[in-house]
Order: structure tokens, then C-alpha cells, then sequence
């Protein structure tokens, strides 16, 4: 009986530490010190704790379980979108209303405007070299700003406004997950900027607008299909 005592001391050990590491690293997700994208080190967490990787990586894999978490191969862990289905349902609806926004915005855009909206994209490609997710997302922003508040129904434009805020915090991780999707989206930026130039018809700057928009939320869904890799790399 002592024998069996004695063993069952560490298991009970290693599950008090267990929910200690997720406990820990769960508040910090939700009150987003640990913001999507962030990069969980689970020897840095274990050693802030006082304690063994071992009960870290049960933690974590815990909230893989939850959605909290994702693992990529070659990165190990980090923090995943907290609402998934809610970060879906703003992407498509800001795909909507800032397409109608812009396509009615075009023929208001002065050449001063469009220039500026030039010069961001170039910052925007200038970045891809040595990349920052963050400092992409805000200069993205800006890009699309400049286009939509041109727009002459306001109430679209705070409809659209309303869309990017209701994205929050989520907003600012997307790149984070999908860096491969930003050379992309100032190619694309620029065909938009091409059609609005050359005159293009609302319908047809609508269009490309959407497309713009939908390509992003398609790569992040991406992430999430079958098969894709979870295993954590070491430590």
C-alpha cells in the first residue's frame, strides 16, 4: 500500500501543475496580454512557473482542444483565434460592405487620393522583405480607409467602419497566421487601384473588391482543414 502511495504522489503532483500551466496561460488569452499569433514557448512558461515542460505541454495541448491554441509544424504553439465563427462572420460581412463602399467611393477619389493609396501599397511592399504582421495590418487599414470614406453614403461607411472594429484585436493577428497572403494582397491592391484609374464600371470594382476580401478569409480557413499539421515541434 505504501509503494502504491508513493506512486500516485507524482500523478497528483503533475496534474496540479498541469491545470496550474493552463490556468495560467487561459487568463492570459482572454484578457489578450497572449493576443492571436502570439508564440507560446513552453519552456519559457514552465520555467516562469517552477516547473517541468511536461505538465506545460499537457496545458496547452488541453487548450488545442478548446481552439485556444494551435500547433504549426516548425513553431510549436500559439495562441489561437479566440472566435472563430465570429471573425468569419465579420470578414464576410466587411467583404460586403466595404466592396459597396468602395465601388461607390470610386468616382469620388481625387488623384491625390489615389496617389497616397500608391504610396501605402509601396510601404506595404517594401515590408515583405523583413516582415511585421503588425505593422502590415495598420498600414492595410489605412490602404482601405483612404478608398471607402470616400464613399458618399455615410451610413455605409459607418457600417463598414462598425465591421473592422467588431474584428477587434483579430484583425491585427491575421497576417501573423497567413504572412504568405500579403504579397498577394498588395498585388491585388494595386489591380484595384488599376480598375478605379481606368475608369472600371461600380460592378466591376465591387467585384474585385470582394474577391480582395474573400481570398483573405479563405487562406485563414485554410488553416483549419483537415489534415493540415498540428504536431508541436520540441520545446
Amino acid at each position: 500500500m505504501a509503494t502504491r502511495a508513493l506512486s500516485e504522489r507524482p500523478a497528483a503532483s503533475a496534474v496540479s501543475k498541469s491545470q496550474q500551466a493552463y490556468d495560467w496561460v487561459r487568463e492570459r488569452i482572454l484578457r489578450q496580454e497572449f493576443t492571436p499569433g502570439y508564440r507560446l514557448v513552453l519552456s519559457a512558461i514552465g520555467k516562469e512557473l517552477g516547473m517541468s515542460v511536461v505538465p506545460v505541454r499537457e496545458a496547452v495541448r488541453r487548450l488545442e482542444a478548446e481552439g485556444l491554441v494551435v500547433f504549426e509544424r516548425n513553431i510549436g504553439a500559439r495562441v489561437g483565434m479566440i472566435d472563430r465563427t465570429g471573425y468569419e462572420e465579420a470578414m464576410d460581412a466587411l467583404a460586403v460592405l466595404e466592396s459597396a463602399a468602395i465601388s461607390r467611393a470610386a468616382a469620388h477619389l481625387d488623384a491625390e487620393t489615389l496617389r497616397r493609396a500608391r504610396e501605402l501599397n509601396e510601404v506595404m511592399r517594401g515590408s515583405l522583405e523583413h516582415f511585421d504582421a503588425h505593422m502590415f495590418t495598420a498600414l492595410n487599414q489605412q490602404f482601405h480607409a483612404l478608398l471607402y470614406r470616400a464613399c458618399p453614403n455615410q451610413h455605409l461607411v459607418d457600417l463598414t467602419e462598425a465591421e473592422w472594429s467588431r474584428l477587434g484585436h483579430l484583425r491585427d493577428s491575421t497576417f501573423t497566421f497567413i504572412p504568405g497572403r500579403a504579397p498577394e494582397s498588395v498585388r491585388e491592391h494595386e489591380h484595384i487601384l488599376d480598375l478605379i484609374e481606368a475608369g472600371a464600371t461600380p460592378d466591376g470594382v465591387e467585384h474585385a473588391c470582394r474577391m480582395h476580401r474573400g481570398r483573405t478569409l479563405s487562406a485563414y480557413l485554410d488553416l483549419g482543414e483537415p489534415g493540415a499539421p498540428t504536431s508541436p515541434s520540441a520545446p
